[in-house]
């Protein structure tokens, strides 16, 4: 970087965004044919900054697939801080760094925001009215390195150039720099006619805060994606959360994650289907989105794309020696086997077991198949018939496997359970055991309660003591709670406990308070 600019050249960082991929998907779903002016089009560069709905969403915190605004972290600060205009967004992306975060000036922008404190320019003692312009979109508080650049070109006749310089010089923090631009400041407020005392005590205010300034041109393109991307999940959640998936179907544990969220926004979630699904998450009507068969583990898109275009030119597959004749040179064995445990051959066949089984068969019946085609003739006498009029397309007669096997299947391909939920297993047992479902508990001080979940997570941290607690979070299909396990707990029980087991918990139920 310093070469280049020393040789007078500019440097330019391209950022790759993923999210403007996601809207990009997003927009191809919602206009699909339509063009520019057509009822329902949505130009994503001309929807209102002003959207109350929008605002409304943001501001409870539930921002999972918003850009920037996702980690708990940011959760937490948009719940303190109901941002309600786009401003705030801007905001919040550069209040949201360690500096800001460290320096207690969010907590001012939070209090000034909401009227605890009251609004400045920039401080109680010393403000001066020329800078309210400049300062009140902050609400007194500066916040970007531009707001330093205009305070000393309003206050002290700085250029614009010369101003940039004083930021710089303030962001490095060196003295002999900084004792020159004292003197220039001071005296260019003398000279416009700014009491000098004045300007030194909020040149003092703006050095303190110039080494937190964020540029905010970049703080408010960020905010633009972010509010677009919270417009599209608020207007076309379906649409939005089928791109947002999409973008990370190599990472089984973030489609889950993401998954998990269109439950929460109450979206519908299809099963694979191997005669309806694309290679990507696709929206279905208005609430539900289509699973997308490259989400499943081991089966690759260049597989994907032969099943899927042989379908889309010749028709829907109609059983699996069909298929198998039909795509059998594109999927694989293994790549078909991975499609039936995730289910989405249920619509040609409710019996994965028998599927799984027969796989080998209708390969090799295909296989004998295109052998015979390629030769021209069915067999040495021309009297043998093909396999589809041979009717030796039977499925192998075998039971079903049990349910825990076809949801274990399920949850090695998807990351997640689609068509049940082994808690369905031990249901009897725990209506007698255990009253209440974890969507009914609410926080209740002093009373021990039981509970029931599937272990879907665990962890464990190391305490100041040197001692471990742990931490599982347990679902049982109508919502999630997390456990928390003391040492003496933890120690008493982690070799006995994993992931995918069904477990009882007895305890006191509070409110986490962090997000």
């Amino acid at each position: 970087k310093n070469d280049v600019e020393y040789a007078g050249l500019v440097k330019f960082d391209f950022l790759g965004l993923r999210t403007l991929t996601i809207i990009d998907w997003a927009l191809q779903s919602i206009n699909g044919n339509k063009k520019p002016g057509d009822e329902g089009f949505v130009d994503i560069a001309r929807i209102p900054l002003v959207d109350k709905p929008t605002f409304d969403l943001i501001q409870t915190g539930k921002t999972t697939g918003l850009f920037q605004l996702e980690s708990s972290g940011m959760q937490s600060l948009i719940v303190k801080l109901r941002p309600d205009c786009f401003e705030d967004i801007i905001a919040l992306v550069a209040l949201f760094r360690p500096g800001p975060l460290e320096s207690g000036m969010v907590d001012n922008f939070i209090a000034r925001k909401h009227g605890r404190e009251k609004v400045s320019y920039p401080d109680a003692q010393w403000q001066h009215e020329s800078l309210k312009e400049t300062l009140a979109p902050t609400y007194g508080v500066i916040l970007y390195q531009e707001q330093v650049m205009q305070i000393a070109q309003i206050l002290a006749g700085y250029t614009l150039g010369g101003a940039d310089m004083l930021r710089r010089a303030m962001g490095k923090k060196k003295p002999e720099e900084m004792a020159k631009q004292r003197s220039i400041f001071k005296d260019g407020a003398i000279s416009i006619g700014v009491d000098g005392e004045l300007a030194m005590k909020i040149f003092d205010l703006v050095e303190k805060f110039a080494g937190y300034g964020f540029n905010k041109s970049h703080s408010a393109a960020y905010a633009l994606v972010s509010y677009q991307s919270a417009w599209l999940k608020t207007h076309y959640p379906a649409e939005f959360m089928a791109a947002q998936i999409s973008s990370d179907m190599d990472n089984t544990e973030k489609v889950v994650h993401m998954v998990n969220e269109c439950y929460a926004m109450n979206l519908s979630v299809l099963q694979p289907n191997i005669n309806t699904g694309q290679i990507h998450f696709k929206p279905y009507g208005e609430r539900t989105v289509n699973y997308g068969l490259g989400g499943i583990k081991g089966v690759g898109e260049a597989a994907l794309e032969g099943v899927i275009e042989e379908r889309e030119k010749n028709g829907a597959y109609t059983d699996l020696f069909d298929f198998c004749l039909r795509a059998g040179k594109k999927a694989n064995k293994r790549v078909i086997e991975a499609l039936v445990r995730s289910g989405a051959f249920d619509e040609l066949h409710d019996n994965r077991n028998a599927l799984l089984q027969s796989i080998p068969m209708a390969l090799k019946q295909a296989e004998q198949q295109h052998k015979n085609d390629e030769v021209g003739q069915n067999d040495l006498f021309g009297e043998m018939l093909s396999v589809e009029e041979s009717g030796e397309t039977q499925l192998l007669d075998v039971p079903e496997m049990p349910q825990k096997l076809r949801l274990a299947g399920e949850k090695e391909t998807l990351g997640l359970y689609i068509t049940g939920h082994p808690i369905d297993l031990y249901q009897e047992e725990l209506t007698a055991l255990v009253p209440n479902k974890l969507s009914s508990l609410r926080p209740e001080k002093w009373k021990k309660i039981s509970a029931a979940g599937l272990v879907v997570e665990l962890r464990n941290k190391t305490t100041k003591s040197g001692s471990r607690m742990g931490f599982m979070s347990l679902d049982d299909k109508t919502a999630r709670l997390e456990v928390v396990m003391r040492p003496a707990v933890y120690e008493a029980i982690k070799d006995h406990i994993k992931t995918d087991m069904v477990v009882m918990v007895y305890g006191e139920v509070s409110e986490d308070t962090f997000n």
